[in-house]
C-alpha cells in the first residue's frame, strides 16, 4: 500500500533535503551551533543533574513485537581472574548483547525509510548487512549537547499520565510551551513528557507499549517551523499507537528521520525532570545526550543528563 496524499503534502512542507548540502550526514544536528551551546551552558543555574535513561537489564521493555530487539542479557566472562599469575592482580569482566533500540536511545536518521529513501535522498539500499548505514548512521553524531526543553503536555493537560492511545497535538505542545514559560527556539532538543514511562516502571510492558499516547501526524511541522535540532519522549514507539490513521503506521517516524533529517529518542525517563521542573518553575536546561558511536549502526543507547 502506498503512502496517501496527505503524507506526501506534509512531507513537502517539512522537507530538508540540500538544506545543508547534497553530503550532509547530519540533519537538523547542524542546528547546534557553538552559540546555542554556550546560551544552554549559561543556563545553568543549580548544577542539579537529572539522569534520564532507563536501566540496561533483561527485564526491559522489549516484548517481542518488533523482532530481533532484545533486552540486555549482561553476563560475566571473567570474575576475579588473576591474569598474570597468582596473588597478582585479579579482574572481572562483562558482555551484553542487546539491541541497539532496547532501551534509552536514539534513532538514527537511516533507521526508517520510504519510497525507497533515506534522509537527503539517498538510497534505502545503501543499508547493508554487513556494513549497516553507509550514510547517517549513529556513529557520525559525534556530540548531542544543546538547550534541552521540557514540553510536560501531561501536566499541561492538568493529568499525570495521558490516556493509551492520546495523539499529542500542535495544540497539546503551545500549552505545554506555555506552561515552560520558555519559547522552543532554533538548536532546542525538545522533551515531550506523556507520563506513559509510569507504565514500565510498574513492571508492565505490554501495557507500557500499547495502546500509547505519542506524537501526532500533525506534530513534525510544528518542530519544523520552530527549527529543532531532535525531540525524544516517554514512550516505546514515540508517535501515538496504536496509529491515527488506519494502516498508516510510523508516519511521524518517516516525516521526522527521512524527511527532516531529525533524530527521535525513545524510552525516556522524564518522571523526575518533571518535578524538578515543576518544582523550580523551569522548563530548559543545559541536556547532553550523545549517542554511544556504533559504527554503521541506525541508533544507539545513549545515558542523557539535564543539568538545571
Amino acid at each position: 500500500m502506498s503512502l496517501p496524499d496527505a503524507f506526501h503534502d506534509i512531507a513537502k512542507r517539512v522537507n530538508n533535503w540540500g538544506r545543508w548540502g547534497a553530503d550532509d550526514e547530519l540533519g537538523t544536528l547542524n542546528l547546534i551551533t557553538d552559540e546555542v551551546v554556550r546560551e544552554a551552558a549559561a543556563g545553568v543555574r543549580t548544577g542539579r543533574r537529572v539522569p534520564l535513561a532507563l536501566p540496561l537489564q533483561q527485564d526491559g521493555v522489549q516484548t517481542g513485537m518488533i523482532p530481533g530487539r532484545v533486552n540486555p542479557l549482561h553476563v560475566m566472562v571473567q570474575i576475579n581472574q588473576e591474569l598474570f599469575g597468582p596473588g597478582t592482580v585479579a579482574c572481572s569482566d562483562d558482555a551484553v548483547t542487546m539491541g541497539l533500540q532496547a532501551a534509552t536511545h536514539w534513532d538514527a536518521l537511516p533507521h526508517v525509510s520510504h519510497s525507497g529513501r533515506l534522509y537527503n535522498g539517498r538510497p534505502a539500499d545503501s543499508i547493508t548487512a554487513h556494513g549497516g548505514a553507509g550514510f547517517s548512521g549513529i556513529d557520525t553524531v559525534r556530540h548531542v549537547v544543546s538547550r534541552g526543553v521540557l514540553l510536560d503536555v501531561a501536566r499541561a493537560r492538568g493529568t499525570d499520565r495521558l490516556a493509551g492511545g492520546h495523539a499529542v497535538t500542535p495544540e497539546d505542545l503551545d500549552a505545554a510551551e506555555e506552561l515552560a514559560g520558555t519559547r522552543v527556539r532554533a538548536g532546542d532538543v525538545v522533551l515531550v513528557r506523556t507520563g506513559q514511562v509510569q507504565v514500565c516502571l510498574a513492571g508492565d510492558r505490554h501495557a507500557y507499549a500499547y495502546p500509547s499516547p505519542g506524537l501526532s501526524i500533525r506534530t513534525p511541522e510544528w518542530f519544523h517551523a520552530r527549527d529543532v535540532a531532535a525531540v525524544a519522549n516517554d514512550t516505546l514507539t514515540f508517535e501515538v499507537f496504536p496509529p491515527e490513521v488506519e494502516d498508516l503506521w510510523l508516519p511521524v517516524h518517516a516525516l521526522h528521520l527521512v524527511e527532516m533529517g531529525m533524530p527521535q529518542g525513545q524510552n525516556w525517563n522524564l518522571e523526575e525532570l518533571s518535578t524538578a521542573c515543576g518544582e523550580t518553575g523551569r522548563y530548559a536546561f543545559l541536556l547532553a545526550a550523545t549517542p554511544e558511536p556504533f559504527t554503521g549502526a541506525t541508533g544507539a543507547p545513549v545515558a542523557p543528563v539535564a543539568v538545571l
